[in-house]
């Protein structure tokens, strides 16, 4: 099955930077790379195609880390699907500049097949699956029968699925896609991210049952600038 829309490009909204696309051989696209592979090598024994990425608060990177891991993943070869499965403050449309007429709430809910949702990008070998139209129980659209037969549909034709999630201490979202996952990465920003918040993050990954791979630091101040640039650290706790 070919699994290709034709990608409709919009105006609206803000465009957020992939500087991994832009600027691959920055020493910041090497952070996200640093990252992929240390994810590739968390699981010995079996390979991980399904990951979610959250963080504790809003406004703390998550959303800019899970879309440029998808075009390094993608960079590697790898068929990829970004997901945005933050079904309350979308945001994976604006990135990449398309409509976000049909998304996973309309295949969740049987209006519209896979194929019909995708979008391709100008990323080879990466594809989005925006949110769709925002429903009144993104919690219960999650934790359906019909997420797993998604989850298991895509998982046979793509390599990698990378799923933007709401903030895990905000709603219950993002367990609900930890326990369903086969990984997770929680993004902190430096100077920001409050310790207690962290550890409850972590809590919450575990009691959902989740596979927490490590983490990504975000926003750490560079020591020869004084401006503040996305700088990824990745670390197992």
């Amino acid at each position: 099955m070919v699994l290709r829309k034709k990608t409709t490009q919009t105006s609206h909204g803000q465009k957020r930077s992939l500087i991994t696309k832009l600027a691959p051989k920055s020493s910041i696209s090497e952070q996200y790379r640093t990252v992929r592979t240390n994810i590739q090598f968390s699981s010995v024994d079996d390979e991980i195609k399904s990951i979610m990425v959250t963080s504790a608060d809003p406004a703390e990177g998550k959303s800019t880390t899970v879309a440029n891991l998808a075009v390094t993943f993608a960079q590697q070869g790898k068929k990829v699907l970004l997901v945005d499965a933050d079904m309350r403050k979308p945001t994976v449309h604006y990135t990449f500049q398309v409509e976000n007429v049909y998304g996973l709430t309309n295949i969740l809910t049987k209006q519209k097949s896979l194929e019909e949702a995708i979008n391709t990008t100008d990323v080879e070998f990466l594809d989005i699956l925006t949110s769709g139209p925002i429903p009144p129980n993104p919690a219960e659209l999650l934790a359906s029968k019909a997420m797993l037969e998604f989850l298991t549909k895509v998982e046979d034709h793509y390599d990698v699925i990378l799923f933007d999630t709401p903030p895990i201490l905000a709603v219950a979202d993002a367990q609900i896609l930890a326990n369903l996952c086969q990984g997770s990465v929680l993004v902190i920003a430096s100077g920001k991210t409050e310790i207690e918040k962290v550890a409850k993050s972590k809590e919450l990954l575990a009691a959902a049952k989740g596979k927490l791979l490590g983490a990504v630091l975000n926003n750490k101040k560079m020591d020869k600038s004084n401006y503040y640039y996305y700088y990824g650290t990745y670390g197992h706790k």
